[in-house]
């Protein structure tokens, strides 16, 4: 299965863990050795190839006991080692430490920044 981004949490949940079996097994390692390599319980490590509810660090452990860790570098790419050279021409090269309010709606995009109200001065007025 490939996730597009609209599957819902359980259904995101139930791939990692369905990807998560398949690698332990591709390696041969029983759940009861991963568990142990990943030092959480047994039954943790079933919950979570189940796509059940888990703690995040046991997620985490069960990656690097798998040699996958890495892979979360990819996924999610650390903006510091590959900043976006507009981005640091915008702030001057210090990096960013919050979001812009910003909004889409119907005033589109005249209205992202609060400025609905601006305007050049050369446009025509309906009549």
């Amino acid at each position: 299965m490939r996730l597009l981004g609209d599957e819902t949490g359980e259904v995101v949940q139930g791939e990692i863990g369905r990807r998560l079996q398949a690698a332990r097994l591709e390696r041969n390692i029983t759940q009861a050795d991963l568990a142990d390599r990943a030092g959480i319980s047994r039954r943790s490590l079933e919950r979570l190839e189940a796509g059940e509810t888990v703690r995040t660090t046991a997620l985490w452990q069960t990656l690097r006991a798998l040699d996958l860790l890495g892979a979360l570098d990819r996924a999610i790419p650390d903006p510091d080692r590959n900043p976006n050279p507009l981005d640091l021409v915008r702030t001057a090269g210090r990096p960013r430490r919050r979001a812009s309010r910003t909004t889409t709606g119907p005033e589109g995009e005249a209205g992202r920044r609060g400025d609905a109200g601006w305007r050049w001065g050369d446009e025509e007025t309906e009549r």
